[in-house]
């Protein structure tokens, strides 16, 4: 038994005053009508209606229920409206986790384009450089960097992660210009912790150095690392979006220019069964548009 269709025909049935006129309202059959009006006496155990082969007339429970009747189908119409207006309109509350660095430098100064777009999405960032379990943290979306493990998740992938190695004029000029990688074994180094292990890969014209400097200085935050380089206290490898107003300024320079660094592969990530809500999919569009690579082809595992 669907109650609330029964509940449609009988309020349709007083509105328009008869069970013929309710069905040709609701594209039924007046029979069917009539069976739905009856199973919900039936369920309330008492009659809504009085009949006689000329009219009907409501009895005084079916005169309060009526009303009852038309409030909660009143409020199924306006939870229904809601629902449509959540499929069409760009709102909402959506969570984002994404690195610090690639967050603060490139994420954050974005998001003016995205805000001009979906003014109405209310937008709730959480910048770390831990691994966030999506599922168990709530988060609609992430933006990951370093090769993918096995997931349910899908990742789409975007720009690879490009990284630099620079030093400040004056710790070069205290310590020289190194100009091949074999020589950083002389120089001192800044680490970030995470990846303080890993190390510094560098290529060209078919030549491949792994090098692993030593680490006068570890940091566990990424402006951090800067601010050191910035100071003379060594070399970094950092990413290109943290370092490059310094290069472009002069307060950092490049080394080995005519060697390629290490890419790092990055990644947008959300659930695999995950709504597509409107205000995820203009997310997703924009991060593409806005962070994409040359490929935009869903990666799947």
């Amino acid at each position: 038994m669907d109650v609330v269709r029964c509940m449609q025909a009988f309020v349709t049935t007083v509105q328009s005053g008869s069970m013929s006129a309710a069905a040709a309202a609701l594209g039924q059959s007046a029979a069917m009508v009539g069976q739905q009006i009856a199973a919900l006496e039936n369920r309330l155990g008492t009659r809504l209606l009085n009949r006689t082969t000329r009219r009907q007339s409501l009895t005084d429970f079916g005169a309060s229920y009526v009303e009852q009747c038309r409030d909660i189908l009143g409020r199924i119409a306006l939870a229904e409206e809601a629902a449509e207006l959540e499929q069409t309109r760009v709102q909402g509350r959506l969570r984002i986790t994404a690195p610090t660095t690639f967050g603060s430098e490139a994420l954050m100064p974005a998001l003016a384009a995205y805000r001009l777009s979906a003014p109405d999405v209310e937008l709730d960032i959480a910048l770390s450089d831990r691994t966030v379990d999506l599922v168990e943290e709530g988060f609609d979306i992430a933006f990951r960097i370093g090769v993918m493990q096995d997931s349910a998740m899908i990742a789409r992938p975007l720009a690879p992660y490009r990284m630099a190695v620079c030093a400040a004029p004056d710790y070069l000029s205290r310590r020289g210009v190194p100009i091949h990688p074999d020589e950083l074994s002389g120089h001192d180094t800044i680490a970030f912790t995470p990846s303080a292990r890993s190390p510094w890969k560098f290529a060209r014209e078919g030549e491949e150095k792994a090098v692993t400097p030593p680490r006068m200085i570890t940091v566990n935050n990424g402006q951090a690392v800067r601010a050191a380089a910035r100071a003379g206290l060594g070399i970094i490898m950092q990413p290109e979006i943290l370092v490059k107003r310094d290069l472009e300024t002069g307060c950092l320079v490049r080394l080995f220019p005519d060697w390629r660094l290490g890419e790092r592969p990055m990644w947008l990530l959300y659930q695999r069964d995950r709504r597509m809500t409107p205000r995820l999919r203009s997310f997703i569009a924009f991060s593409m548009t806005a962070f994409g690579s040359s490929s935009s082809t869903d990666n799947r595992r």
